[in-house]
């Protein structure tokens, strides 16, 4: 049988250049989240994880599917325990960045996805006992004065709900990071797939108990199936293939292409802008990030094979 694209993909020595060249456009794919969620009419937060989850789930299905010769139950199953809170991390990371998006301004947002890492260096040093490089609490101490500018200037707009739910999102994302390296799991996918199964569920019973129904308008619907499918499920699986030949330091510098175009996107099609503080505080955060990582590749790279 003819190997598919993904697992052909997925089994192929990719070049360093090709693994840059994929990173970069998961980070493009991630950026459409505050467009797409700003272009839905009508659908809540729960509505729009619900269906997005389903189009999530069933697409990372069949590509753990064709990466495990049609074995994914088994797949699934091995990332255990530390899958399944890595999942339910997400389930928050999800729902609060749909929010986030709805109530607060995209660039806002974006910026304060982008304190995850920081966030899970922090959980890393006090759950696992990772070793925190003294570059990296630099850059943590500078980020969160970036941190500071952004959630004032929230506050001041009458944007704070927004603002803690991007920044429950970002924790969610940390968690899930954590889990993954406690669990030793080199294969973030499975755990995705239990997230957009966790989150279906989730988002179902908040719709009953709530009464908020599953009927929204179809153009919300197909939004949100996109969004499940090249948003979040094309973009991880591309991410984790270029990620096996980038250097860590480099993939955090190249996901900032995630946080750049999402207020880009939104500006090009929606006129939507970005207030001076948050420039400010965002771009305080962004030389943290960059300075983080620049800092790393002066470090001896690990070989990769």
């Amino acid at each position: 049988m003819p190997e598919l694209l993904a697992d052909r993909l997925e089994k192929a020595n990719i070049s360093y250049v090709q693994g840059v060249i994929l990173v970069l456009m998961a980070g493009v794919f991630w950026s459409s989240m505050g467009l797409g969620v700003r272009l839905i009419e009508q659908a809540n937060v729960w509505q729009i994880l619900f269906y997005r989850s389903i189009a999530l789930a069933t697409f990372l299905f069949c590509i753990i599917s064709f990466r495990s010769n049609f074995k994914p139950v088994a797949v699934i199953r091995k990332s255990g325990v530390a899958g399944a809170i890595g999942g339910a991390a997400l389930v928050v990371a999800f729902a609060g960045g749909i929010y986030a998006i709805q109530t607060t301004t995209v660039a806002n947002a974006m910026f304060l996805f982008a304190s995850a890492p920081f966030l899970a260096a922090v959980f890393g040093w006090i759950i696992l006992r990772e070793i925190v490089r003294r570059a990296t609490w630099f850059a943590m101490i500078f980020a969160s004065i970036g941190l500071a500018v952004l959630v004032i200037d929230g506050i001041a707009a009458g944007q704070a709900a927004g603002n803690l739910s991007a920044l429950l999102s970002a924790l969610g994302f940390a968690i899930f990071t954590i889990a993954l390296r406690w669990g030793k799991l080199e294969d973030m996918l499975p755990a995705v797939f239990l997230a957009g199964i966790f989150a279906i569920v989730t988002a179902a019973l908040v719709c009953q108990v709530r009464d908020y129904g599953f009927e929204v308008p179809r153009n919300d619907i197909l939004i949100a199936i996109s969004l499940g499918v090249f948003q979040v499920g094309l973009g991880l699986t591309i991410f984790t293939i270029g990620s096996r030949v980038v250097p860590a330091a480099e993939l955090a510098l190249l996901s900032m292409t995630e946080v750049v175009l999402g207020p880009f996107w939104v500006w090009l099609f929606l006129g939507e802008t970005a207030s001076l503080n948050i420039l400010l505080g965002g771009g305080i955060l962004m030389l943290a990030i960059a300075g983080n990582a620049l800092s790393g590749l002066r470090r001896k790279p690990v070989p990769v094979i």
